[in-house]
């Protein structure tokens, strides 16, 4: 831990814990979610109750699975006093190893029986989507074969916070998922990958020496800064198919007025290293919610003038 990272004095037991949850990061757990429930509203499907418990149930896990990376990603030794990012609360003292499980457990445990009562509005589906989401998150710091220690981070990303948030919020409403909720889970997803590729630019060299060897490592700075244009590109493209195939109603265009801010996002990407990358993670979380919100809005929009 640096001294920029070190807190004056010590914050206090819950605040350690607010800290713990990352909540910069919840953005990207709420985004696929808002999606998903726009898009089950402009099909006639929304339900409230689900679409709540869907949130609910999405912001718990993306918090239970910052607590177990700030956990495993100590005992591994991957956080170490060259660390660029924030602050971790295991590493820092700020909370010990066991009260870090015990809050896991209970944050897990908690999405869990929001689980309960998905499982009950639509069936064991879910059951399997909450089960492998929990697990998924586990493993990607944790377990003999970690995700993100081993190149498939991007994988878990796309899959998770895309596919199964987003088609996973609509199958709850809906009981089946439509091509609109597909082509929405696949441009979401990209773009919080897109999240994931800022942050691993900026931890190349210290994941490189916790050997850590997520795609960043393997493909360099300009590799990197290469993933990062395409998952854009091809976030936004996908929507102009969708809309083009008449899976999407056009008003989903609404969020190109997002491209603008992806354009700037993406040329401060190419140029900024270290610890200047933070800032820059942060507003790829911003855009990625301005995209859901625009894309909702103009599912919305469509759904009440027709």
């Amino acid at each position: 831990m640096t001294l920029e990272q070190m807190p004056a004095k010590h914050p206090g037991f819950w605040q350690a814990w607010v800290i713990a949850s990352r909540p910069k990061t919840l953005p990207a757990a709420a985004a696929p979610v808002i999606l998903g429930s726009a898009v089950a509203f402009a099909d006639g499907t929304f339900q409230p109750g689900p679409a709540l418990a869907a949130l609910i149930g999405a912001l718990l896990l993306q918090i239970g699975a910052n607590i177990s990376n700030d956990y495993f990603d100590f005992k591994k030794g991957a956080d170490t006093a060259a660390r660029l990012g924030p602050l971790r609360v295991t590493q820092s003292g700020l909370l010990t190893p066991r009260q870090v499980v015990a809050g896991m457990i209970v944050v897990f445990g908690l999405a869990a029986l929001i689980g309960i009562y998905l499982i009950a509005a639509a069936g064991w589906a879910v059951a399997v989507m909450g089960g492998l989401a929990i697990v998924s998150a586990l493993a990607y710091t944790g377990g003999p074969y970690p995700l993100g220690y081993n190149g498939l981070g991007e994988v878990f990303v796309f899959l998770f916070f895309g596919l199964v948030a987003t088609c996973g919020t609509y199958y709850v409403q809906a009981g089946t998922v439509s091509g609109a909720a597909l082509f929405a889970a696949i441009s979401i997803g990209l773009l919080i990958v897109a999240i994931l590729v800022v942050n691993n630019l900026r931890d190349i060299e210290t994941d490189r020496a916790s050997g850590k060897r997520t795609q960043a490592v393997r493909r360099g700075e300009r590799g990197t800064v290469r993933e990062y244009t395409l998952v854009l590109i091809l976030a936004y493209g996908l929507l102009g198919f969708a809309v083009l195939r008449g899976y999407v109603t056009p008003l989903a265009l609404l969020a190109f007025l997002s491209i603008p801010i992806a354009v700037k996002i993406r040329g401060q990407v190419a140029v900024t290293r270290g610890r200047a990358l933070n800032a820059l993670l942060a507003a790829t979380g911003r855009l990625v919610l301005i995209f859901s919100l625009l894309y909702s809005l103009g599912l919305v929009i469509s759904r009440l003038t027709a």
